[in-house]
């Protein structure tokens, strides 16, 4: 067992937590990062499947993600284009249509409601203030109601519901009912719109990192050197007039100021022997994370490119309801990526391996016929049974939670500051928000050590 003193204690080696470290750690701090895992990386990690290295967690970079972009280009990890050469497929109620444009082929009625919704959407994110959306004009009415409900009260073609939920599934890994419309309007805000938040090329899935997204944090994990413990689960944090005591599985650390820098859903399960404030704890309490597995699945050749697919599919009807092409660069092989999510996740995740993997070569098979039947490889990451995540991409807020506690997203107890990509200003949810917050949190704790007690 460890004991050791330090200037900040930070809990999570996450992206945020590793970022922040390494900015205190740069203006001369001394700094202990405490991870549960027997890994860095978080919702960040590395898998392999027929002799490829892929992500099974966040993997992909846009444009506007900057800070993601800059982090990359300093640790040398190169970005190339997400393959979307081609047309789609999208499955709706049993139906599979390819389509070439950014629009899938949906009924006019539903193609002209969808504009009109897109066009509503914008109207209400542009009326957020920034960073605090609890205070917009209606965010009382908004965050009284879910999705869902708005959808039904709004949306009068079958096509066009779906689709908005579709979009709830695979950006939140959550059902449209179990999301503030408040949370979502800011959501779309920090993800500059709809659009670049599902969009490939110039939107969020335009590129991926050469080698992996992983690279990244544990790039930066190396920069640390043996001040990251691992195996370090945190039960008991304890602060004073002077500083922090964290008991951990490794030991007691103390520092002066602490960084909480995993995501909600985990930081309620620490005991906290000052209790919180209330509104910190009850917020500990309403952020459960969403629910997703990560499937890979590769073949001999990536058959749909001869057919003139890229491999992109969106489904209503369908288990493996998400899919991209992960055809490595060389094209030795072929494979595709996608993601059971929402409630298939949470009803499937008690299946076998082997169920499951009948499942996605059975909805594949759907979508692409027989050539899909059978796949050279199969490799999963089910983020609802990671002990130390508790779910996957992020935590989301339900109805009445954001006008309640969001004020407290970012507000320092006492000696400890809160990182995450759930604390982020843009880009929550994201890698790119991680950073961001590592980077805030990390600015925090530096201005109060430099000011004398």
């Amino acid at each position: 067992m460890e004991n050791k003193t330090a200037d900040v204690i930070v809990v999570g080696a996450g992206l945020a937590g590793l970022k922040a470290a390494n900015e205190l750690r740069a203006a001369g701090h001394q700094v202990v990062l405490l991870e549960a895992r027997d890994r860095v990386g978080g919702r960040s990690k590395p898998g392999e499947i027929a002799g490829q290295t892929v992500d099974f967690g966040g993997q992909w970079v846009g444009p506007q993600q900057t800070l993601l972009l800059a982090e990359a280009r300093e640790l040398g990890v190169e970005t190339y284009a997400q393959y979307d050469q081609g047309s789609s497929l999208v499955s709706l109620d049993g139906r599979v249509k390819s389509y070439a444009s950014d629009i899938p082929r949906l009924p006019v009625l539903s193609l002209l409601e969808l504009g009109v919704t897109e066009w509503r959407w914008r109207r209400h994110v542009r009326s957020l203030p920034a960073d605090t959306p609890w205070l917009a004009g209606r965010a009382d009415e908004w965050d009284s109601q879910t999705l869902e409900s708005w959808i039904q009260k709004n949306l009068h073609t079958r096509a066009a519901r779906d689709f908005a939920r579709i979009v709830a599934r695979a950006v939140f890994c959550a059902e449209a009912r179990q999301l503030s419309y408040l949370y979502f309007l800011e959501y779309l805000r920090q993800g500059d719109g709809l659009e670049v938040l599902i969009g490939t090329r110039g939107g969020a899935q335009q590129d991926k990192f050469r080698g992996g997204a992983w690279q990244i944090p544990s790039r930066l994990a190396e920069r640390l050197g043996n001040s990251v413990i691992l195996n370090a689960p945190v039960s008991h944090v304890m602060q004073d007039a002077h500083g922090v005591t964290v008991r951990s599985a490794q030991g007691e650390f103390r520092g002066r100021y602490l960084i909480m820098a995993v995501p909600p859903a985990l930081a309620g399960r620490i005991h906290f022997e000052q209790p919180l404030p209330a509104r910190r704890d009850g917020l500990l309490q309403r952020m459960p994370m969403g629910s997703v597995i990560k499937v890979h699945v590769a073949y001999p050749t990536p058959f749909w490119r001869a057919r003139g697919l890229n491999g992109s599919i969106a489904a209503n009807d369908r288990a493996f309801n998400v899919v991209f092409d992960q055809t490595p660069e060389d094209g030795s092989i072929g494979m595709l990526v996608g993601f059971i999510d929402g409630d298939h996740a949470v009803a499937m995740s008690p299946w076998s391996e082997d169920q499951r993997r009948a499942q996605v070569v059975a909805d594949l098979v759907h979508y692409f016929g027989p050539d899909a039947a059978e796949p050279l490889a199969y490799a999963e990451q089910d983020w609802t049974t990671e002990e130390w995540s508790r779910g996957c991409y992020v935590g989301h807020m339900g109805p009445g939670v954001m006008t309640t506690y969001g004020q407290t997203l970012r507000e320092p107890c006492g000696r400890i500051h809160w990182a995450g990509t759930e604390t982020a200003t843009r880009w929550m949810g994201y890698l790119d928000g991680a950073l961001q917050s590592g980077i805030r949190a990390a600015d925090e704790v530096r201005q109060r050590l430099a000011t004398p007690v």
